[in-house]
């Protein structure tokens, strides 16, 4: 609930189950929560939380790129930023931690260093994972290299700054070629957004999250459950909203966030002992996952505005490596190989929701992660997968590799063009975005042996639909395949997401017979 606890690393035995001799890794993306942060809000300093938390060492590291006209050129300027406040009179003070601290204070909702640590951690477990143990990544970093990379970030900078700390543990200084240039990091303009369920952006979804919030509210503000929080919290909330309840000021969901916060950090930022009751918790996240991520399970419509553009895209960058991704690419274009998106709780649990795969799990833990990885069956000739070294050695090349640089990894793939002339995480126009139902059978049979598996927090996931024969690997009902896992998306992919974000202003909020999801 609160700061995730990474699982041990897989043994041989268990990397031996989970990427089999016949299956061929291809494309990998994962999708991560941020790390831990302040929280959004200041809310209950009458408990005695401060507002401001020294937890940010980051902003005396600050660096912008500044442009001298009269030379044309642009230099670094180094600074350190300081937070200002209102005072008792509303005069301008400078904001201080708990004591007196000045310099390290967090803005509202900021990455603090526990959650670049914890980020920083992810990418190094990443980098075991792919580089050292599968050998799926190249050890050393080349501008040929990355071109096959597509780095992507919300435009909240605790998803940005995850992203660039992940990064750097999956690929430090000193595994980046000296010639690899910089990397890119793609952003969205905030209405063009869907790496997060975009509700400030889509009026529709909007108005379906306030229905299915308000039925949670319905459902549980008048229960003994609610009558326990507040009995144990209602003393700290206001005077003018003293009952704890779903749309209480603070919300329920808000004092989840605080609790959460506080928890992930020391002792100086600490709620009383009263917010970290067992009980008092596994309610609020039993409610909090409903309010927020039921609309998924239940409603297309929901899993279509919410998160259909974004599952699209995944799905269509492995369609698109499907069809590309042959010893002969498509000229000029560079299908994604790795992937990596940093995202947000709603992200991760709305994803998992819309496949199926959310029943009876908790709020996203700081630091989530969703791997998505595609699979194709290796062929008589190219049936012999690396031997997997020995757990917490480092793997060797294979021979000719030449450390891993561009020789081997555009040997896999011939987009990996040392020119560097593709562009970086384009997709080559194809049958990504054609519906299932809609392929001929010369197309369908593009994507035939390719599998999708996914993990989450390094536990694997099954999507219900891809259960029935003849729609996973045989034996192996986590490894859907790919025509499989296309088809359920494809039922919540919108056709044109802004105009559908306009439509049914009047239409009611709740489907009138069951949509579940994973089908």
């Amino acid at each position: 609930m609160t700061s995730l606890a990474p699982r041990p690393p897989y043994t041989d035995d268990e990397l031996k189950a989970l990427y089999p001799a016949g299956l061929r890794l291809q494309l990998v993306q994962v999708l991560l929560r941020h790390g831990e942060r302040t929280p959004v809000s200041a809310r209950f300093q009458n408990a005695g939380l401060p507002a401001f938390w020294p937890y940010c060492n980051a902003v005396r590291q600050l660096k912008s790129a500044v442009l001298d006209p009269g030379a044309g050129r642009f230099s670094t300027f180094e600074w350190k930023r300081r937070l200002e406040t209102f005072g008792p009179a509303d005069e301008p003070v400078l904001a201080a931690g708990p004591r007196g601290e000045l310099d390290d204070i967090c803005e509202m909702g900021m990455l603090t260093d526990r959650g670049r640590e914890t980020t920083f951690e992810l990418g190094v477990r990443l980098r075991a994972l792919y580089v050292n143990r599968l050998r799926f990544l190249p050890r050393l970093l080349t501008e040929a290299d990355a071109d096959a990379l597509y780095l992507r970030a919300t435009p909240i900078p605790r998803a940005l700054e995850s992203v660039q700390e992940v990064f750097t543990g999956l690929y430090p200084v000193e595994a980046r070629a000296p010639t690899s240039h910089v990397p890119a990091i793609v952003t969205r303009a905030p209405g063009d957004e869907t790496l997060f369920p975009n509700d400030s952006n889509c009026r529709r979804f909007a108005a379906l999250s306030r229905a299915f919030a308000q039925r949670a509210a319905d459902r549980w503000n008048g229960t003994d459950e609610m009558a326990y929080l507040t009995k144990l919290w209602g003393k700290w909330m206001p005077e003018e909203s003293p009952r704890v309840a779903v749309d209480s000021r603070p919300r329920l969901s808000g004092i989840m966030d605080t609790i959460n916060s506080t928890l992930a950090h020391g002792p100086g930022t600490r709620l009383p002992s009263e917010f970290y009751d067992p009980k008092a918790r596994e309610i609020v996240d039993k409610i909090g996952v409903e309010e927020w991520f039921a609309g998924y399970k239940e409603s297309r419509e929901y899993r279509t505005l919410g998160i259909g553009g974004l599952l699209g895209d995944i799905v269509g960058r492995m369609v698109g490596s499907a069809e590309h991704g042959a010893p002969k690419g498509a000229e000029g274009v560079t299908p994604v190989r790795f992937g990596l998106s940093g995202c947000h709780d709603t992200t991760l649990a709305a994803i998992l929701a819309s496949l199926g795969a959310y029943e009876n799990r908790e709020w996203p833990p700081y630091t989530s992660h969703i791997a998505i990885e595609m699979f194709r069956k290796a062929d008589a000739a190219a049936s012999q997968p690396a031997t997997l070294p020995p757990q917490g050695k480092t793997a060797t090349p294979p021979t000719g590799s030449n450390n891993g640089n561009a020789s081997w990894f555009g040997s896999l793939f011939s987009w990996a063009s040392p020119s560097g002339g593709a562009k970086s995480g384009s997709q080559a126009s194809g049958i990504g975005r054609k519906r299932s139902e809609e392929l001929s059978p010369e197309e369908r049979a593009k994507i035939e042996n390719y599998y999708v598996r996914i993990r989450y927090n390094d536990e694997v996931v099954t999507v219900p639909g891809c259960k029935a024969a003849g729609k996973h690997l045989e034996g192996d009902e986590s490894f859907c395949t790919l025509d499989a896992f296309k088809a359920v998306v494809d039922r919540f992919v919108p056709r044109n997401w802004r105009q559908e974000c306009r439509a049914n202003a009047r239409a009611p909020a709740f489907p009138a017979e069951p949509e579940p999801a994973g089908y």
